[in-house]
């Protein structure tokens, strides 16, 4: 059997490929890294970038690609550091330059169809389907404040595994996510590739202390995986079930709460009003949880993001 092949390399121990790949039907081209170990072992993918102004991520994994030595590697771990690069190049927030589409609510992709779902598709069927596990690094956008947590998909092939790499992410919370479509990581779950996301970051900010917190996650999985030589260190976490509530009209928006806040069911999170300071909207907790992500710009828009909250999970 031949060396298992990757965007047109051939995965060869000691082999390292820094590369772009053209997205057949666009003028996209991706940056990837393929960092081939020594010795045998899972083929690791990690991507940054899907949401282009998501910058922890994205730095984590360019430092990443330049200081994972093959020579340590027992395995293939691939990185694809910006995803969606032409929304990163227009400074587009979520949306893929070309045709506006969020890059993460199109995945698997269409063979015929527009930029992102044509970005999306390839990104499925050459990185995410080739890897044995799968690492999503994500941070609130240029408009949102966050709380770092992480995601795992509930109810898929490759549960077991999933939790145990999720234990690996130093932080408080972990979504048990019930949503299996539009996401990379989520097809990459129903597929059978234990695969999960890491939230760290906001605002489009990106502190080195926050890299190197996603860096250390990444390897601390690596070392879960056996990719990597040593222990995994486990960090204990409460596992939540996510809400998002979009706002329902356009208008200021006055958030009451921080980000990693806790409230209590009926408290107030946050007003809408008009350009006289009348209030159009009141949003009221409807549960006990905590407050995971929420838009921090005075703008809000109908049917756009407001707030996103866990609510403890309760059937374990």
């Amino acid at each position: 059997m031949g060396a298992k092949m990757i965007a047109g390399h051939e995965l060869l121990p000691g082999k390292t490929v820094k590369d772009h790949i053209h997205v057949k039907g666009t003028e996209l081209h991706v940056p990837h890294v393929l960092l081939c170990g020594n010795q045998p072992g899972p083929t690791v993918l990690v991507t940054a970038g899907i949401h282009n102004a998501e910058y922890v991520g994205i730095q984590a994994a360019i430092e990443l690609s330049n200081e994972l030595d093959t020579d340590r590697l027992c395995g293939n771990v691939i990185i694809v550091p910006l995803a969606n690069r032409s929304g990163f190049e227009n400074r587009t927030m979520s949306r893929v330059f070309e045709d506006g589409k969020n890059l993460n609510r199109v995945f698997p992709g269409d063979p015929q169809g527009s930029e992102s779902e044509l970005l999306a598709y390839m990104l499925f069927e050459v990185f995410i389907k080739n890897a044995d596990a799968y690492i999503d690094l994500h941070c609130g956008d240029g408009y949102e404040t966050l709380v770092p947590y992480c995601y795992y998909v509930g109810d898929t092939p490759a549960e077991e595994t999933a939790k145990r790499m999720v234990e690996c992410v130093n932080v408080k919370y972990v979504v048990r996510s019930r949503c299996r479509t539009g996401g990379a990581y989520n097809l990459a779950s129903v597929n059978g590739i234990p695969s999960v996301l890491i939230e760290r970051g906001q605002l489009s900010l990106f502190s080195r202390e926050e890299i190197e917190a996603d860096k250390a996650d990444v390897r601390n999985i690596l070392r879960c995986l056996g990719v990597l030589e040593g222990e995994s260190v486990s960090y204990p976490k409460q596992e939540l079930y996510e809400y998002n509530d979009d706002a329902p009209c356009t208008g200021c928006w006055y958030p009451e709460r921080k980000a990693g806040d806790r409230f209590v069911k009926g408290e107030k999170l946050g007003e809408i009003r008009d350009y006289f300071g009348r209030s159009l909207f009141t949003e009221f907790a409807p549960a006990d949880g905590v407050l995971l992500y929420q838009t921090a710009s005075l703008n809000i828009i109908e049917k756009g993001p407001m707030v996103s909250y866990g609510v403890p999970r309760n059937d374990t």
